[in-house]
């Protein structure tokens, strides 16, 4: 009864759309390390985001989550992670609902998914909370969730129903969901060229058993892949694209990956890997809960209109990608600016230092793990 009434005065708050993103769930058996991964690159109206760590209160769990600058009561996350190693995030989706719930009633998956980032710790624990919590929900989206114990689902829901994708029972142990539910009517929703590119760039290492981390943030939230166009426009030596189907659009604002624990491990060393902004444009970061400093202090927002200064740093870059304001400039990039002949684009630098933060946190990380079993 508490839930459900913390659930309706958050709804009267009101929680900001979720647009579209791509998103993948990858099992342990799956990666270099065992630990198992959820991915979400998210594209979002709201540009200017954020990441904090909101202390545990009131009986609910300590956790790392993203928001948007224009909430700062922090009532809507929109991916993230607590101190038991419960993750979530969710992908909009457009072909669920088939109701007469008005529009101002909807869009609550990100107060749903704080409220799971608060009192859960399970997979099952958050089809429970599903179940109990007062309908209709406001919501249609694909969410994505995982646990310390290696578990990991998509419930694809409605204001009404769901249906549970379980990890578990797909034979190549990954699951990719962008703006359609498979549960959902044929052929309706969106994101259908976007989940060919993300099952194209995926599937080799699907096959190889090989993912980690910074596959995700570092080569396919910077790919410019097209699945039906059947090319790479990576590395082709263009100078502009139109802005359509691919990964990394224009109202992207972050690529995060959050990776589980091994069996053995503490949950502690949960770990969310973030590209705060747009991901071509952005460095990456490593935030976790539990350790001074785990959450970077340049991901906050500390900054005028609560506005993140990694996320403005980004901004200010994505601002020369898609530099032509008249008419329908909007719909172009620039891709010389993060791929050209030179080595001097953005993203060709910035991967570079972000491979080496990585091989620095995940130094830190076996640092924190010692430590962590040698006291128990």
């Amino acid at each position: 009864m508490k839930k459900q009434v913390l659930f309706l005065l958050l709804l009267l708050a009101g929680g900001m759309a979720a647009m579209a993103c791509t998103s993948a769930i990858i099992s342990g058996k799956k990666t270099v390390s065992g630990r198992p991964l959820l991915w979400k690159h998210r594209d979002t109206g709201c540009l200017d985001n954020r990441v904090e760590l909101i202390k545990a209160h009131d009986d609910c769990y300590e956790f790392v989550a993203i928001f948007d600058a224009a909430d700062p009561l922090d009532t809507a996350a929109w991916t993230g992670f607590n101190e038991k190693g419960f993750a979530i995030m969710n992908t909009a989706s457009y072909n669920l609902n088939d109701d007469d719930v008005p529009e101002s009633e909807m869009d609550r998956e990100g107060v749903v998914m704080k409220l799971a980032l608060e009192h859960c710790v399970t997979v099952d624990d958050f089809e429970l909370l599903l179940q109990s919590l007062p309908k209709p929900l406001g919501v249609e989206a694909n969410f994505g969730v995982l646990d310390a114990q290696g578990n990991g689902a998509y419930f694809e829901t409605g204001n009404y129903t769901y249906k549970k994708y379980d990890l578990a029972e797909v034979p190549g142990g990954v699951l990719v969901r962008t703006n359609f539910s498979h549960s959902g009517r044929p052929d309706d929703g969106m994101g259908y060229v976007r989940y060919g590119n993300a099952k194209h760039l995926l599937n080799p290492h699907t096959q190889a058993g090989d993912f980690e981390p910074w596959m995700f943030t570092e080569v396919f939230s910077r790919s410019f892949y097209h699945s039906l166009l059947g090319k790479d426009f990576t590395s082709s030596g263009e100078e502009w694209l139109v802005d359509q189907d691919f990964i990394p659009r224009r109202i992207s604002t972050a690529s995060i990956v959050i990776e589980g624990v091994a069996p053995g491990e503490p949950s502690e060393l949960t770990t969310m890997w973030i590209a705060l902004g747009y991901p071509p444009c952005a460095e990456t970061f490593a935030a976790r809960v539990g350790v001074a400093g785990g959450v970077p202090s340049v991901l906050n927002g500390t900054g005028e209109n609560h506005h993140s200064p990694q996320c403005d740093k980004v901004r200010a870059r994505h601002a020369e990608v898609f530099s032509i304001e008249r008419g329908n400039g909007q719909h172009y990039l620039n891709l010389s600016k993060l791929y050209n002949s030179e080595g001097t684009g953005y993203c060709q630098q910035l991967v570079k230092k972000n491979m080496e933060m990585y091989e620095r946190e995940n130094g830190l990380r076996e640092s924190i793990k010692k430590r962590l079993l040698h006291k128990k």
